[in-house]
């Protein structure tokens, strides 16, 4: 199975009411109209933590340096009725980066309490391992879409160690 290697980070701080997470509502391309973390591709000769900084600079145009990500764990898209799309996810949290979040031509980031998660507007994946991932845990997923694309047929979990 092959699948694209790509980044999520997600920028966590302490809110009036608790914890937040950055995610963003993605304006173009794969996902148009969701509310995902940031992220994207790894380049060729890329480390996923370069390709997160990278990413992060581009699209709300902070700087995250690689010593402030926290390895989070993976995530393994599998789509059967479209393999093209297929996955492969290092996920990253990170509470420190210079500048203030702001919305480019790929996504408008908006900061949401962590307990109350927009499920509803994102992928229908997501309520089965980013609130486990921000809480601390470190876990490899994999998630088996259905053939629709959207909803989710079975998501595994196991204990993920960082190979780093």
């Amino acid at each position: 199975m092959t699948s694209a290697h790509v980044t999520l980070c997600f920028f966590l701080r302490d809110g009036a009411d608790g914890e937040e997470v950055l995610l963003g509502t993605k304006k173009t391309g794969f996902g148009r109209g969701k509310v995902v973390g940031v992220g994207g591709h790894v380049e060729p000769g890329e480390s996923a933590s370069e390709a997160a900084c990278r990413e992060v600079l581009e699209e709300v145009f902070v700087v995250v340096e690689p010593q402030d990500l926290i390895p989070a764990g993976t995530v393994d898209f599998v789509f059967p009725a479209r393999p093209d799309w297929n996955m492969a996810t290092t996920v990253y949290l990170t509470r420190t980066w210079k500048g203030e979040p702001s919305e480019s031509e790929e996504i408008a980031p908006e900061w949401f309490s962590v307990r109350h998660l927009p499920v509803d507007r994102m992928w229908a994946d997501a309520e089965h391992w980013l609130p486990a991932m921000i809480s601390g845990q470190r876990i490899a997923v994999r998630v088996d879409l259905a053939s629709d694309n959207e909803n989710v047929a079975e998501v595994h979990t196991a204990e993920w160690t960082n190979p780093e």
